[in-house]
């Protein structure tokens, strides 16, 4: 995968600040399947997006939902 961004050790993408971007709220859960494997959200449809799966979920960030979801 190619990143057009600035990496740090965890090879996550940061803005210009050095802080880790978040994930757009229009994200697809099936783009993120790609990023976090076929198990992520189990039960969800591909074509939800993210901001609408963590407001079901009840967490405020995609950060959050992974540590929920283990």
């Amino acid at each position: 995968m190619i990143r057009d961004c600035n990496t740090g050790l965890d090879a996550r993408c940061r803005d210009e600040d050095g802080s880790i971007r978040r994930k757009r709220g229009d994200t697809l859960v099936g783009n993120l399947r790609q990023e976090y494997g076929e198990n992520f959200a189990p039960g969800v449809r591909s074509d939800m997006r993210l901001d609408t799966l963590l407001e079901q979920a009840g967490v405020d960030s995609l950060s959050e939902y992974l540590r929920s979801h283990r």
